[in-house]
C-alpha cells in the first residue's frame, strides 16, 4: 500500500509488534507485546528523541523503521512505502540509515575511508562519486582527518562516528540511532550526539535518536516517551521537562539541573517550567544580570 506525498518521512499507524516467548525447550510460554499501538508522523528534516528506559520498547520500534522488524498488526511508511512489501526493502534501507549501539558490529574495512565507501560501492555508485561521498561523510561527522587511520586505533565515539558516517555515505533521507552511546564515555557521548545535531542542522537529513540519556534529548525538536510499548508522553523537550513528577512515575532520570529547578518552583521562586540548561536556569534566576553590573 502506497500513500500520497503529503504523509511524513516516517509514518506508524496503530503499531504492534508481538513475539513469542518460549521455554527452554522451545515450547510456547506466552505473548509479549514489546510495541503497543504506536502511532507517529516525522517530518523531513525533524530531530526526533524516543526516550524510555529498557523494556519500553523503543529499541524494537527503531527496527521497523528500516524494516529489520515487521509490524504485527498496523503499517509503517518510510517516505511514503509500506515496509511489509518486501519489493520495497532496498529502497526502505536506502532511504533510511541505521546506526547501532556498538560501532563493532558495524565498522569491516581496515582503514577508516575503506570502511564508509562500502554502502556505496555495493549500491553500486561509481568510483569517483563514492571518494566524493565518503569525504562529504567524513566531514560531516569531524572525521576526515583519520581517513587513513586504522577503526581499531580509534576511540568508541570516533569509531560510531565513523559508523554514522558510513551510513550518510549512502545518501539516506532519515537517519536512525539505536542508543549510540550507549557503550561510551561521556566524551564520547557528546561527539556522537554533536555528530547528530551537525548532520540535522548542515544536511537537514531526519534524524530519529534512541536513547535513555535525558540530556541527550534536549536539542530534538520533538520527544515521544515510551513505557510498556506504549507513547506515555509526547512534546518539545521543554514540554517533557516541564512534568518532573510524570518523568520520575516512568522511572527516567531528570537533569539535575531541570530538577533544581522543579524544586525552586515548588519553593515560590518564580522562574518557569522545563529548564533545560544550566545557562537558562543562571538568566531565569537573574544571576547573569548581577555578574554584568
Amino acid at each position: 500500500m502506497e500513500k500520497g506525498n503529503n504523509m511524513g518521512i516516517i509514518e506508524t499507524r496503530d503499531l504492534v509488534f508481538e513475539y513469542i516467548r518460549r521455554d527452554e525447550e522451545g515450547n510456547v510460554e506466552g505473548i509479549t507485546r514489546a510495541v503497543d499501538e504506536v502511532t507517529l508522523d516525522v517530518k523531513q528534516g525533524d530531530f526526533v528523541a524516543i526516550l524510555g528506559h529498557n523494556g519500553s520498547g523503543k529499541s524494537t520500534l527503531a527496527k521497523h523503521i528500516n524494516a529489520i522488524l515487521y509490524p504485527t498488526e498496523g503499517t509503517v511508511w518510510v517516505d511514503g512505502k509500506d515496509t511489509s512489501d518486501d519489493a520495497n526493502l532496498w529502497d526502505i534501507r536506502q532511504k533510511a540509515g541505521m546506526v547501532f549501539q556498538n560501532p563493532d558490529n558495524q565498522i569491516i574495512g581496515q582503514v577508516v575511508e575503506e570502511d564508509v565507501g562500502f554502502g556505496p560501492e555495493n549500491l553500486g555508485v561509481p568510483t569517483e562519486e563514492i571518494w566524493e561521498r565518503v569525504k562529504e561523510s567524513l566531514k560531516a561527522v569531524g572525521m576526515y582527518e583519520f581517513r587513513k587511520h586504522s577503526p581499531n586505533k580509534l576511540s568508541g565515539g570516533q569509531k560510531q562516528r565513523v559508523s554514522i558516517a558510513g551510513v550518510i555515505a549512502m545518501h539516506p533521507k532519515c537517519i536512525v540511532l539505536d542508543e549510540p552511546t550507549a557503550m561510551l564515555d561521556p566524551n564520547g557521548r557528546k561527539e556522537v550526539i554533536r555528530a547528530a545535531r551537525a548532520l540535522n542542522d548542515v544536511e537537514e537529513i531526519t534524524v530519529i535518536l534512541i536513547t535513555h540519556y535525558m540530556e541527550e534529548i534536549i536539542h530534538a525538536n520533538k520527544v515521544f516517551v515510551m513505557d510498556k510499548g506504549k507513547i506515555a508522553m509526547e512534546g518539545t523537550p521543554r514540554e517533557i521537562f516541564s512534568k518532573v513528577e510524570k518523568l520520575k512515575s516512568l522511572r527516567l532520570d531528570v537533569p539535575q539541573v531541570t530538577l533544581l529547578a522543579h524544586e525552586l518552583r515548588k519553593s515560590g521562586v518564580a522562574i518557569p517550567e522545563g529548564i533545560l540548561t544550566c545557562e537558562e536556569l543562571v538568566t531565569a534566576l537573574g544571576l547573569d544580570r548581577q555578574r554584568s553590573q
